[in-house]
């Protein structure tokens, strides 16, 4: 894996082994940056000022490309050692000692507490395990308090697993398929 572009362009970054850690490619990394590009007005592809929650961290790759993008700031959650082990030694190898937090807990818990804080992101990424399809039903239930007006949440999952089209104030607005791989992107909807 490496990093598509911005400061920290063709760096590598390091996975977990074994198959409970799937990192998002290369490329549909580089795709979902394309997307958000033009909608966030980044510029050389920089996605300036932009508050990231990437929810289901594994080494934390989609979160470092926002971080070399110009991210303002980024929240990595992820429960698994291995992963939180080699998420903090991709950022140490990186030099990254600023912008970022990262909550070692389990995503459900990690939203109850930040929607008590009325905390607000502009672009909340999740990608959990394949086999735990129920994450994200209840993943996506529960974001959408935390989404910033004009946010986006997008949803990483297998092309053949289908996602809802809307669920409680989110409303699917574009479906990306490349290889195995889907991103479903999602915005809050107004019900009046």
């Amino acid at each position: 894996m490496r990093i598509i572009a911005g400061n920290y362009r063709s760096r590598i970054l390091n996975a977990p082994s074994g198959i409970e850690t799937r990192p998002t490619s290369d490329r549909l990394r580089e795709t979902l940056f394309n997307v958000l590009a033009p909608r966030f007005k980044m510029h050389d592809p920089h996605i300036q000022g932009v508050r990231f929650l990437d929810l289901y961290a594994g080494s934390g790759a989609v979160g470092i490309e926002a971080i070399s993008r110009g991210a303002l700031h980024v929240t990595f959650v992820e429960q698994a050692p291995r992963a939180l082990k080699i998420l903090r030694a991709n950022l140490e190898s990186l030099s990254i000692t600023t912008g970022y937090r990262i909550e070692s807990a389990k995503v459900s818990a990690f939203l109850r507490a930040t929607a008590k804080a009325e905390q607000q992101f502009d672009i909340i990424f999740l990608d959990p395990p394949y086999d735990l399809a129920g994450e994200y039903e209840s993943t996506l239930s529960a974001v959408g308090s935390l989404l910033a007006p004009e946010g986006l949440v997008i949803a990483e999952h297998r092309r053949k697993d289908a996602l809802p089209v809307a669920i409680n104030i989110l409303k699917r607005t574009r479906l990306l398929e490349q290889g195995d791989a889907a991103l479903s992107f999602f915005q809050s909807f107004n019900e009046n």
